[in-house]
C-alpha cells in the first residue's frame, strides 16, 4: 500500500504537469555516481512561448528552419532567420488525439528524402487511446504548411493504461523508420508485454516508411507472424527517446525506469539493437525485478550505464550524441537528463566502455524540466523544457 501511495503521489505530480514520460513506485537508492563537472556549455533560448514541447527536429539540409512537437496536437516552425517563431501551425491534429498526461503528439520524423517526396511522419495516441503512427505530407506550394489530411500507417492497441505509450520515431541508417512504445502501463508490467514478441508493446518496431508493415521483411521476428513481425527489439519499460549516432549508426536508447534504476543502452551498428532482449520486466536496469533474483540466464543485454533514484531522479531523458561544429572538442560524446531532478549528463561510449561522464550544470534549465533533446540540420543539439522553452545548447 505504501509503493502505491509513492506511485500515485508521483503519478499526480506528473500528470498535473501535463509532462509525458513514466512515473516510479519504489523508494530511491542512496548510491551515486562520481561525475566530472563541467561548464563549457550553457543554454542559448530560443523560444520561451510554446505549449508543452516535447519534440525538437529539422529536415535534413534546412539548416533554416526548427520544427517543434507540442504535446497538444500542433508542430511548430521556428524560423532560425528571422529568430521568430511562425503563428501559424504546420500541423493541427489536436482533434485527432486523446490529451494529457502521457498522451498526445509524442513525435516526429521527416523522411531521408522529405526536399524530394514531402512526406514526414508522426506518433500521437488517438481518441480511443491507441498508438498510431501516421504519414503527412508537406503543402505542395506553402513549405511552412502540411496537407491536414494523413495516412495512418500502424496502430497499436493500448487498451488498459494511459502511460508509458512511448513516443520516439526516426529513420535508421537503413532507410527504415524506428518507433518507440512502452509496455503499455500499469505497475511492473503487469501483462508482462515486454517479454512477450508477440506483442508489439516494450518494444522498439522497424517499419516500413512506404507501406506500414515490416521494412523489408527482414525484421529479426518476421516468420513468427502477426505483431511480431515489426518488432526489432524487446524487453524495453518506456523507452521514451532513442537515437541513433549520425556518424557511426549507434542506436541508443534511454529507457524509463520502474522505482530503483534508469537506464541507458546502447547497440552499435551495424545491427544497432536487432533482436536484442533488454531485459524489463526481468531486469530493472542492472538489478532483478520480476524474478527479485536470478532473473538473467545470460540471454539479456544490460544497460552501459545505470543511475539510482537519488537525489530527486525518476525519469530520464534520453538524447544525442553530439555531432556539431560549435563545440568540436565534444564530438562522440552523448548527453542526457533527467526529468524530475533536472540535471544534463554526458558520456561517450568506446570500445565498448562508457568513459568521460560528466554533468552539466549550465544546462539545467532553471525552473523547469528537460521533456526531450532535439537535433537540428548541422548536428547541433536543443533541450525542450516542459516549461514552454526551447534551447540550444552553445559554448560558454
Amino acid at each position: 500500500m505504501i509503493q502505491i501511495r509513492r506511485l500515485l503521489m508521483v503519478c499526480l505530480v506528473l500528470v498535473s504537469a501535463g509532462y509525458v514520460i513514466g512515473c516510479s513506485d519504489n523508494e530511491s537508492n542512496q548510491d551515486s555516481l562520481p561525475l566530472l563537472q563541467s561548464n563549457d556549455l550553457r543554454l542559448q533560448s530560443i523560444s520561451t512561448s510554446l505549449s508543452s514541447p516535447v519534440f525538437m527536429t529539422a529536415p535534413a539540409n534546412d539548416t533554416g528552419r526548427l520544427f517543434i512537437v507540442e504535446q497538444g496536437g500542433l508542430i511548430r516552425i521556428f524560423n532560425v532567420t528571422t529568430s521568430s517563431l511562425l503563428a501559424t501551425p504546420f500541423l493541427n491534429i489536436s482533434s485527432l488525439l486523446l490529451k494529457g498526461g502521457e498522451r498526445g503528439l509524442l513525435g516526429m520524423a521527416f523522411d531521408p528524402q522529405y526536399a524530394a517526396n514531402r512526406q514526414f511522419y508522426v506518433f500521437y495516441t488517438n481518441l480511443a487511446g491507441n498508438i498510431v503512427i501516421a504519414r503527412y505530407l508537406r503543402n505542395l506550394t506553402d513549405p511552412n504548411l502540411a496537407d491536414s489530411a494523413g495516412t495512418p500507417l500502424l496502430t497499436v492497441a493500448h487498451p488498459n493504461f494511459s502511460n508509458h505509450n512511448g513516443g520516439m520515431l526516426t529513420f535508421g541508417p537503413d532507410g527504415c523508420l524506428y518507433a518507440g512504445v512502452g509496455d503499455g502501463g500499469g505497475e511492473g508490467d503487469p501483462n508482462n508485454n515486454g517479454q512477450t514478441i508477440g506483442t508489439r508493446l516494450g518494444k522498439i518496431l522497424r517499419i516500413h516508411p512506404g507501406t506500414g508493415g515490416p521494412c523489408n521483411n527482414t525484421n529479426p521476428f518476421f516468420v513468427f507472424g502477426g505483431d511480431a513481425q515489426h518488432v526489432w527489439n524487446l524487453g524495453l519499460r518506456n523507452p521514451w527517446r532513442f537515437s541513433f549516432d549520425r556518424v557511426t549508426g549507434d542506436l541508443y536508447i534511454g529507457d524509463v525506469g520502474e522505482g530503483a534504476r534508469e537506464e541507458i543502452n546502447v547497440s552499435p551498428a551495424p545491427n544497432a539493437g536487432r533482436a536484442l532482449n533488454y531485459g524489463w520486466r526481468l531486469m530493472e536496469g542492472t538489478l532483478c525485478f520480476n524474478p527479485s533474483s536470478n532473473c538473467d540466464s545470460g540471454n539479456l543485454t544490460r544497460p552501459v550505464l545505470d543511475y539510482p533514484h537519488f537525489g530527486g531522479a525518476c525519469s530520464v531523458t534520453g538524447g544525442y550524441v553530439y555531432r556539431g561544429s560549435a563545440a568540436p572538442a565534444l564530438s562522440g560524446t552523448y548527453f542526457y537528463a533527467d526529468f524530475c531532478a533536472g540535471f544534463v549528463r554526458s558520456f561517450r561510449y568506446q570500445n565498448g566502455q562508457v568513459t568521460e561522464q560528466k554533468e552539466w550544470p549550465l544546462l539545467s534549465p532553471s525552473g523547469s524540466s528537460v521533456t526531450s533533446f532535439g537535433e537540428d540540420a548541422a548536428g547541433e543539439l536543443y533541450v525542450t523544457t516542459q516549461g514552454g522553452g526551447l534551447f540550444k545548447l552553445v559554448p560558454n
